[in-house]
């Protein structure tokens, strides 16, 4: 830990030296250090021209004081109105979020991209449907093939062995009784 007697200031010339006073640490505003800095005059300035920047900048902190006093009575006076009116601060978010996001709908960048991903959909659904045709198609063809054939009729065999016929006589007819196979063909 730095010592006490360090100057901590660090605008001050002396900075990171060890000092007797804290001449230079700021104390109660500036006003306190104009007085102090009365006694003391910067280089290069006379007397005068200290004085009058010093009473300068004594108007300039009493008009910055003078209108934060204002801005607080204004936002309180303000919150009075908004509560009045029914207005919440979730309200507010609610209606700054709506405004951003119908300032991000007009926007250019906006639309370019929702162009692109719209024209990117359109062609992904084509690429998809012709990719669903050609299935299809293989599938048909498949299906039309003589193994499969022979497949689904092994499948319906052993479907109507295991199921067996139906006894009100509306039963559905098994592949193998639609088309001569033979029973007791290995599957």
């Amino acid at each position: 830990m730095e010592s006490a007697n360090q100057d901590i200031n660090l605008n001050s010339p002396n900075k990171g030296l060890g000092v007797d006073s804290l001449t230079d640490v700021p104390v109660g505003g500036a006003a306190s250090n104009a007085s102090n800095a009365a006694s003391t005059v910067p280089l290069g300035l006379t007397e005068e021209e200290a004085e009058e920047l010093r009473t300068e900048l004594s108007k300039v902190e009493e008009e910055i004081h003078t209108l934060r006093q204002v801005l607080s009575a204004k936002e309180k006076h303000s919150y009075e109105l908004k509560r009045k009116l029914g207005l919440s601060p979730l309200n507010e978010f609610k209606q700054n979020i709506t405004k951003g996001w119908q300032d991000v709908q007009t926007s250019n960048a906006y639309k370019k991209t929702q162009e692109t991903l719209t024209q990117a959909g359109q062609k992904t659904s084509a690429a998809l449907s012709t990719m669903g045709t050609a299935i299809s198609k293989k599938l048909g063809d498949m299906r039309n093939s003589p193994t499969f054939k022979s497949f689904e009729d092994k499948v319906g065999n052993i479907k109507h062995k295991v199921v067996g016929g139906r006894g009100d006589g509306e039963g559905v007819q098994s592949p193998a009784e639609t088309k001569s196979v033979q029973d007791n063909a290995p599957f």
